[in-house]
């Protein structure tokens, strides 16, 4: 097997362990067979460019850190792994099917082995002094957080925005701590459902960008 082939399949397998991927996960993702990764991690194929793109587009890095070896470069720079900073999150669209990306942000490998991430930028004054308009949010993805977290959450279809959560028996109250610029907002458990709101992460770190 050539060095090429080689190289791919270590890279492969590294972002497919970091994003804790399967073969079926990838597959899905790829919308090929589930033998076509097999393939691949065997060395029996070896994918075009546009479908390394397309893997790379999957995993947020470059196609050569797929197809060239980085070990050594990796090892003297620590690099992470990048994600996107979404330039606007709606309902009904997967985050990773947003196409509109701002810029790109990086993680620790090791953090980024932990879930699924995205970026967003904060727009408004409702989360000051916290939050500054044009802040960067590293998000990490999920359907719900604990109590007093500060969550990426979906109102009836609008965009997305940035509130910290509390929870009671009977609902959500999202809560801007500006409330100068945003009173909190209590939604019942039957407008949860009716409206929708839906929480897609949980905010685990802020990037001041002055």
């Amino acid at each position: 097997m050539d060095k090429y082939r080689l190289i791919f399949i270590k890279n492969l397998k590294k972002y497919m362990d970091v994003f804790q991927m399967n073969q079926v996960d990838l597959a899905t993702r790829m919308q090929v067979n589930k033998s076509v990764i097999s393939s691949w991690l065997s060395g029996t194929r070896y994918p075009r460019m546009n479908t390394v793109e397309k893997l790379a587009t999957i995993f947020h890095i470059e196609k050569s850190d797929l197809i060239e070896d980085k070990s050594m470069e990796e090892n003297s720079t620590r690099k992470g792994i990048r994600i996107p900073i979404l330039g606007k999150v709606v309902a009904g669209i997967p985050v990773e099917a947003i196409t509109d990306i701002e810029g790109w942000e990086e993680l620790p490998t090791k953090m980024a082995a932990g879930g699924e991430y995205f970026a967003l930028r904060i727009k408004g004054s409702s989360m000051e002094p916290k939050l500054l308009e044009g802040d960067i949010v590293i998000v990490r993805k999920q359907n719900d957080v604990d109590n007093g977290d500060t969550a990426i959450v979906l109102v009836n279809g609008d965009e997305a925005t940035v509130k910290q959560i509390k929870k009671t028996d009977t609902g959500i109250m999202l809560v801007g701590l500006n409330v100068e610029v945003y009173q909190p907002h209590f939604y019942t458990n039957k407008e949860i459902e009716q409206l929708p709101v839906q929480i897609i992460g949980k905010v685990i770190e802020s990037r001041h960008t002055w």
